[in-house]
């Protein structure tokens, strides 16, 4: 098992300790690029270049599961409340800006499940018998699936206090059933990412 992963490296404690902090911040640095990746659907054709179809998405959904399916939990846990953290307290990293106020933003729901979907996408990728395509595919659609399912919870509580103008329909409408579908489309990619990535670190 590779040194990335939960159980972490056989050295000393010191050592160990840079391992893991190096692998945060490898997971952190994926997240924040990932967030500016715009994703899209190459189709082939007769002719050059390429056709390329934009998705209403980034790939910062599946930066998170990508670091949670080659790092493991802790270190995907760890990933993603770092990236919480600066966009709460530090930089305006999150969509449409941060700071302590968004937490009131509809959208804050989604990138609170970050953290138990990078739990959850990492703990099935450590089982026995899931280090390959299609198993780290459905890991990650568990993790995104989770991503959701907090968001939509808190788009839920925010609109029975009335805490925005827009109603729930719409919301749900834009947080999750417009960007859904190209996330759900990218979860192969990430198998294919992640399934590359643990071969290349000998993570069994």
């Amino acid at each position: 098992m590779s040194f990335l992963m939960q159980d972490g490296p056989r050295c000393k404690p010191p050592l160990r300790a840079l391992v893991y902090l190096s692998g945060a911040l490898a997971g952190l640095l994926m997240i924040l690029v990932g967030s500016m990746i715009p994703s899209g659907l190459i189709l082939p054709t007769f002719d050059f270049p390429l056709k390329v179809i934009d998705l209403p998405s980034t790939w910062q959904v599946p930066a998170v599961l990508l670091c949670s399916l080659v790092c493991g939990p802790k270190l995907g846990v760890v990933s993603a409340a770092a990236y919480l953290t600066i966009g709460l307290f530090y930089l305006p990293i999150f969509h449409n800006g941060g700071s302590l106020s968004y937490v009131l933003n509809p959208g804050f729901g989604y990138l609170m499940g970050f953290i138990p979907a990078a739990w959850l996408s990492g703990r099935l990728a450590e089982q026995v018998g899931m280090n390959n395509f299609l198993q780290l595919t459905i890991s990650a659609l568990a993790g995104l699936i989770l991503v959701h399912f907090f968001g939509v919870m808190n788009l839920t509580f925010g609109s029975l206090i009335s805490l925005w103008q827009i109603n729930f329909s719409e919301l749900v409408f834009n947080y999750t059933i417009l960007p859904l579908p190209a996330q759900l489309a990218l979860c192969p990619a990430v198998g294919i990412l992640a399934i590359t990535m643990r071969r290349l670190l000998f993570i069994k």
